[in-house]
């Protein structure tokens, strides 16, 4: 091809599924280069598709290594392999890597393992997925014990919070994850929980919307999700915590008035009142974020995206633009954003922002800097 005839070459790359390599410590990118010569109009004349793979190895993971940061990091230099609104599933790549056991190169289990991962690809999440490392977990959560587990379920709201924080550190394993979600009586039972005690709870609640997060992260697990209606709990649980956070503070405001003055036990109150609420709101935005990560997983099929918003969740992704959490407001303005491309979408989020959305700017900005 002469020099005068490149400005016919097109060239696109398409990103593809993130794995962990089977052997060494590294992501393994998949992604497809695609190559087409264009005609004068602009037309396609000739092209070739190419399946390519880039190895990222992490030599400087270990056990004490940030996983966030360093899948900040890997993004950064995979610009144009790895969209940014994948990072929570470079994350748990990573994490998986961080605690995996090194086993030798051929050896069975090594190949049981690589299978498995191969079978759970196309995985598409925009969550931040660090709520489960603030969870306390005083054992260690084994899949052998999966059944004693679940009789968890069946307990007190203590017990089931415990059932449901072990399942969940469970579901974080890409590996384990094949064997949860073909056990029928666990979801079954996890949706039932979900379905009579969330209000109960936002710990147990956040338990288990999360190991329904991680499922969501994979399309072939995301009709399993919508037969148990995770996504309908989900945006009754935000509308909930979004009407109950406005109770809480206009209670805060009314204790603050009365501190006017020198009214010494009214300031005492209302700094116990103070610290209360901020220890609700941090339990109150895990639940939103993991909340809205599921309907972001589930909305990539258009009909369902269809149907949450015919359920107002454009109303309920405005009104969360009023909070503090710089991971939840990234989060709204992603899934705001990709709400926008329809007109309709766009007028109704033009009718609920009340200058929301400057302050939503600014607090991002703030964190920035």
């Amino acid at each position: 091809m002469q020099a005068d005839d490149a400005r016919y070459l097109k060239r696109k790359i398409k990103p593809g599924a993130i794995d962990v390599h089977p052997t060494e410590r590294a992501l393994i990118v998949n992604y497809e280069l695609e190559a087409e010569i264009l005609g004068e109009m602009g037309d396609p004349i000739l092209g070739d598709k190419k399946e390519c793979q880039k190895i990222i190895r992490l030599k400087s993971l270990n056990s004490t290594t940030n996983v966030s940061a360093l899948a900040r990091e890997v993004i950064e230099k995979c610009k144009g392999l790895i969209h940014p609104a994948k990072i929570g599933e470079v994350e748990q790549l990573l994490y998986y890597l961080q605690n995996r056991r090194e086993t030798p190169p051929g050896s069975a289990q090594n190949k049981d393992n690589d299978l498995k991962r191969s079978e759970l690809t196309d995985s598409r999440t925009r969550e931040d997925s660090d709520y489960s490392e603030d969870s306390t977990l005083k054992e260690a959560a084994h899949i052998t014990d999966l059944d004693s587990y679940i009789e968890l379920l069946y307990e007190d709201i203590p017990e089931k919070i415990k059932g449901t924080t072990l399942i969940m550190h469970l579901a974080r394993n890409p590996d384990n994850l094949e064997e949860l979600v073909t056990n029928e009586m666990l979801l079954g039972a996890l949706a039932r929980v979900l379905r009579e005690d969330w209000k109960k709870s936002t710990e147990l609640a956040t338990n288990i919307m999360f190991t329904f997060l991680c499922l969501s992260r994979f399309s072939q697990f995301q009709a399993i999700i919508s037969h148990f209606k995770v996504g309908t709990l989900c945006m009754a649980a935000i509308e909930h915590e979004l009407k109950r956070h406005d109770l809480w503070r206009d209670e805060l405001l009314k204790k603050r008035k009365m501190t006017e003055g020198d009214n010494q036990l009214a300031k005492r109150e209302y700094e116990k009142s103070l610290i209360k609420y901020q220890s609700l709101v941090s339990k109150q935005e895990q639940l939103l974020r993991v909340s809205f990560n599921i309907l972001s997983n589930l909305g990539e099929d258009i009909k369902v995206e269809m149907k949450m918003v015919n359920k107002n969740v454009v109303g309920m992704l405005v009104k969360a633009l009023e909070r503090d959490g710089v991971e939840l407001l990234t989060l709204v303005v992603q899934m705001l954003r990709k709400l926008s491309v329809f007109v309709e979408n766009k007028c109704q989020m033009v009718r609920t922002c009340t200058g929301c959305v400057f302050f939503s700017a600014g607090r991002l900005a703030h964190s920035v800097h």
